[in-house]
Parts: C-alpha cells; sequence; structure tokens
C-alpha cells in the first residue's frame, strides 16, 4: 500500500496507522450487523424434530407392509393438490419438498405416517407418506402432491372426495403430540404482527411467532405443554379479521 505524502517522514503517524484502519473497519462491520438486524423481522417457520424415513418414496417393503395389515383409521374429506410455489421448500418433517414425488400434507397425522389415498369417485389409489402440513382451506382434509395428484386422478378435477386409509404411523394418532394453532394466511403483514402482539399479551405462557409463507404471512401460537386439548380451545376461540385459525401438529 502506497502511504500518502502527508504521512512520510513522519514515524508517529505511520505507527498509529495499523489501529485506524482496524478501528474504521470495527465501526463498518459494526454498521452492517446493525442494519441487517433492523431489517429482519419475520420468523422462519420453525423446525420440527420427527423420526423420518431414509425416504419419502414408498418402497416394496411399505407395499408388502400394507397387504397383511389392515388400517389404524380411516378418514373421508376433500382434498386438493399442491405444487409450483412450494417445489423445492423445506416441507415440515425437514424434507424438501418434491412435487414430482408422490407425498401429501395433512394437519394432524404424525409426520411420516403411511396412508393409502383413494379417490372417492374413481377408485384411482395411491401409497404415500404424510411430509407436510396442509391444506390451510376450510372444507378440506389433504393436500396431495403433483404426482399424486395425478396418480389419484385429483390433478384435472382440482378438489375430490376421498378416503385415507392409515397404515402406520411413528407415534399414537389418539394420545400425546405437539399441537399448535396457525393463523393466515394474511395478506397485510401488519395485521398479522398486530394479531401476534395481542396473542402474546393474552397467552403470556405461549410462543408466538409470525413467518412469511408462498401464500401469505402466518402467525402460529404454540401453548404452554403444546397439549391438543390446549391449542383446541384457543383454535375455537380466535377469529381473525383476516385468514382461519387451524389446528396443527408439529411432530
Amino acid at each position: 500500500m502506497r502511504i500518502p505524502a502527508l504521512l512520510r517522514g513522519n514515524s508517529k503517524l505511520r505507527l498509529a496507522l495499523p489501529g485506524y484502519w482496524l478501528a474504521l473497519l470495527s465501526v463498518l462491520l459494526l454498521s452492517g450487523c446493525s442494519h441487517h438486524a433492523r431489517t429482519s423481522r419475520s420468523a422462519t417457520a420453525p423446525a420440527v424434530e420427527t423420526s423420518q424415513p431414509e425416504s419419502s418414496t414408498v418402497s416394496e417393503a411399505d407395499e408388502r407392509f400394507v397387504r397383511h395389515h389392515a388400517p389404524l383409521e380411516t378418514l373421508h374429506g376433500m382434498a386438493s393438490w399442491y405444487g409450483p410455489q412450494y417445489n423445492h421448500r423445506r416441507a415440515a418433517n425437514g424434507q424438501i419438498y418434491d412435487q414430482n414425488a408422490v407425498t401429501a400434507a395433512n394437519r394432524t397425522l404424525p409426520l411420516n405416517t403411511l396412508v393409502r389415498v383413494t379417490n372417492e369417485r374413481t377408485g384411482q389409489s395411491a401409497l404415500m407418506y404424510i411430509t407436510d402440513r396442509g391444506p390451510f382451506v376450510p372444507g378440506r382434509i389433504l393436500d396431495l402432491s403433483r404426482a399424486a395428484a395425478h396418480k389419484t386422478g385429483v390433478y384435472l378435477a382440482g378438489v375430490a372426495p376421498v378416503r385415507i386409509d392409515v397404515y402406520r404411523a411413528p407415534s399414537s394418532l389418539t394420545e400425546g403430540g405437539r399441537w399448535a394453532v396457525q393463523i393466515g394466511a394474511f395478506q397485510n403483514t401488519g395485521k398479522a404482527l398486530r394479531l401476534k402482539h395481542k396473542l402474546q399479551q393474552h397467552y403470556p405462557n405461549a410462543q408466538v411467532i409470525d413467518f412469511a409463507g408462498p401464500t401469505g404471512h402466518w402467525v402460529r401460537i404454540r401453548p404452554a405443554g403444546e397439549r391438543r386439548s390446549v391449542a383446541e380451545s384457543i383454535q375455537r376461540h380466535l377469529h381473525p379479521a383476516e385468514g382461519n385459525a387451524y389446528l396443527v401438529r408439529l411432530d
């Protein structure tokens, strides 16, 4: 580095030069960190801790298991499908969502539950794992990946009645679990943040976060103890001005 003419021959200034540059660098670094902290206001949806299968792809062993066992539970409801805006994003079970893999999302079955989904109009069916949470639309019970929608004949219809036969789950279907209430989606971020603030005041012992998703902004409240009964009570009494309140299992 060339030394400016002002500093040539001035040993005291030359000795002080390294300290000057170090101080300047520290100020710049601190300024950059402070700006980043101020502009970041939305929390990322928290990761979940769950026992994951090595792959979300149904194996021959899974198919053999289903052939020799009766369902643990059977559910009925409307299914839709989700794809492009979620593709390659992290799913609720921690894996990356692939719209070309045969998987599904449900709000309350344990993550990584093995199910057979049957289209009640056409009889088409497929085995798949529950890898994600949703659908967050009133009156729907299941969101299929694009590939799963093709296999079950839901793709062109968009929405169809389905039967969900539950064959294997990593934890109890009826007891325990970690539960929360998810509210949204808010197109107005300010409304989401105001609701978050109100919930923090009303439920001081709960964890309340906000986070952005592909369809809008969300607020999630995790009651102390994460018990289903408490989450259900909160969900019943919440009437947000925008969006809806959904009971969601986190594990």
